[in-house]
């Protein structure tokens, strides 16, 4: 080896050890990894930065980006509700969710699959009262598998086709990929869905200050209008929609009646409806009945402008010892009053008419000009800095659409993915499905930053000329092998490379070492380059080696080593698996 090569290997090796050992963050490692790999040669300095520009890291912001105003709008927790069977265990969730982006990986990106069912798992997660860590390795290792039935279900496997092509003058076809790849999708599915158990339960690093947040429940008004989804219905209906996250405590009828909310009450026109619950729980509910939380008081600002802030009381407010009413809140301040939370206290009243305590949390909703001015004037404290939808305006199947227009596109091949995924994330920003302010937030830059520094650290190994070294060992340690030990040996060091050099740089170091050495053995080359494909989509060990990995290492607050708990023995049912089906169905004989 030249001591260019030492030097790549020592980094990357050095680099393995610092995200193994956790004690510095990952983004950080990385950083530090392309410091001395500029400092030591091994990176060239016109090439230290080539990562922030590179395809891969694009494609993950994009993708984080467009996840969040899907999960922003709420459409698919309508699509849930009305679509899929109320399901109690963890595991039949988790099921669920692996087997829609498995099938989906199988016909569009992976990424894309990926991206779409995220904000579900979520949902899934909070409903359970579990950690989102529990369902999104399993999902992203999922959309791995699913790659692997069809040409165009990941980067490897068209690549491969194409090298087949230079060597033989034919392709591989569409579903050629298919009776190994199902195979392994079936036995990988039901791995997860067993032995999901083995990933760690994680919270968010990144997490911020809410949170940690634990409130008493918020009380709300919500009214029922002519558009309303549940008018004429009965409660039980809307106590299905709300599925315990949110609760009636009673309803306010014309006329100053209050009733109790049986589960068979019709619901009225003009009903005014006390709801308890989070935030978030009583806006999903009002956002899919399609109540109106702010009783037609209008700001006379733009849908996008009005805002809605969490502030607590403090002890020198001037709203101590006032109501809403005696304030006339929204007449004389254009403010309005959301909800109250109130610790300790259970509040029967119409919001209106509650007199305000020191310590009550509150959501206001007003103009985002206003609500500095609205803070000073009432004394009052913004409680945490995060996203409120309550009384917001969705933009509904908008980013889903805009989503699923980018895959399409990509799969038909009209455009690179991406500069499908980067068009998908511009537009959900210019059609405000997501406002402007979370942007920055919904990006994840640690994620991004690992991946930038990454690139050109990896690439060192292949500049470097270390990559060859390694083919020519493992053509020299083939030539005593059978068949099935050759075949075994390049998907094992598919997998392995892979996280260095990412998934379709190691189908194009790898697929002509396969094919060369599978001549010389006196073999066919197409189990030889299925393996090389299947290996380079298949890295469950680490969050580098796929996007889909990297898409949810922050989302799930993974560290490093998290990935191989339930990525070893995931890769070594792969390698069992592959090995006789690639014997199979592409004999080398």
């Amino acid at each position: 080896m030249t001591a260019q090569q030492i030097v790549a290997v020592a980094i990357i090796v050095a680099m393995m050890i610092a995200f193994l050992w956790g004690r510095l963050r990952y983004d950080l490692v990385a950083a530090l990894a392309l410091l001395a790999a500029i400092g030591l040669g091994a990176v060239p300095f016109d090439q230290a930065f080539s990562g922030f520009s590179d395809d891969i890291v694009i494609i993950v912001g994009s993708a984080l980006l467009v996840s969040a105003a899907v999960a922003r709008s709420g459409i698919m927790e309508v699509l849930i509700q009305r679509y899929v069977p109320p399901l109690k265990s963890i595991r039949m969730k988790l099921m669920l969710l692996v087997l829609i982006v498995t099938l989906l990986s199988a016909v569009v990106k992976n990424i894309g699959a990926l991206a779409i069912m995220i904000p579900i798992a979520f949902q899934f997660a909070k409903r359970s009262n579990v950690s989102p860590s529990l369902f999104l390795m399993p999902m992203a290792f999922g959309s791995l598998l699913g790659g692997l039935m069809t040409q165009i279900g990941t980067s490897p496997n068209v690549i491969v086709s194409r090298v087949r092509e230079e060597i033989t003058g034919q392709s591989f076809t569409m579903f050629d990929f298919t009776p190994v790849g199902a195979s392994l999708a079936v036995v990988g599915v039901i791995f997860l869905v067993f032995f999901y158990w083995l990933v760690p339960i994680r919270q968010r690093e990144s997490g911020s200050l809410h949170d940690a947040l634990e409130l008493s429940d918020y009380v709300a008004e919500a009214e029922v209008t002519k558009s309303s989804a549940v008018l004429g219905k009965p409660v039980s209906d809307l106590l299905k929609m709300a599925e315990g996250a949110a609760r009636i405590s009673s309803i306010l009828r014309q006329g100053g009646v209050r009733i109790t909310p049986l589960p068979d009450s019709a619901l009225k026109e003009g009903d005014v409806l006390l709801l308890q619950g989070d935030a978030e729980a009583i806006d999903r509910l009002a956002s899919q009945a399609k109540l109106s939380l702010t009783g037609g008081r209008d700001l006379g600002v733009k849908a996008s402008d009005a805002e809605a802030i969490e502030v607590v009381i403090g002890e020198n407010s001037s709203l101590i010892g006032l109501s809403a009413k005696q304030l006339s809140l929204f007449d004389r301040h254009d403010v309005n009053l959301l909800a109250v939370s109130r610790k300790g206290a259970r509040i029967e009243q119409r919001l209106g008419n509650v007199m305000l305590r020191m310590g009550d949390v509150l959501v206001l909703q007003a103009s985002r000009a206003r609500i500095p001015e609205m803070l000073r004037d009432f004394g009052c404290l913004p409680l945490a800095e995060r996203p409120i939808l309550m009384g917001s305006v969705r933009k509904g199947i908008v980013p889903l659409g805009i989503l699923l227009a980018a895959m399409a596109v990509t799969a038909v091949g009209l455009l690179p993915v991406p500069v499908a995924f980067f068009a998908a994330a511009v537009l959900v920003v210019a059609f405000k499905a997501i406002p402007l302010r979370e942007v920055y937030d919904a990006l994840d830059g640690p994620i991004l930053v690992m991946l930038a520094a990454l690139i050109p650290v990896s690439g060192s190994l292949r500049t470097s000329g270390a990559t060859e070294l390694m083919g020519a060992g493992l053509s020299q340690i083939a030539m005593s092998l059978p068949a099935w030990g050759a075949l075994a040996l390049i998907l094992v060091a598919a997998m392995a490379v892979t996280p260095f050099l990412n998934n379709a740089a190691t189908v194009l170091v790898m697929a002509p070492i396969a094919a060369t050495f599978a001549g010389q053995l006196g073999y066919r080359p197409e189990a030889f380059l299925m393996a090389v494909a299947i290996g380079a989509g298949c890295d469950f060990l680490t969050p580098i080696g796929h996007q889909c990995n990297t898409l949810v290492m922050g989302p799930g607050g993974y560290r490093f080593g998290d990935y191989s708990r339930l990525g070893l023995p995931l890769s070594i049912l792969v390698i069992l698996v592959a090995v006789p089906m690639l014997m199979i169905v592409w004999p080398v004989g």
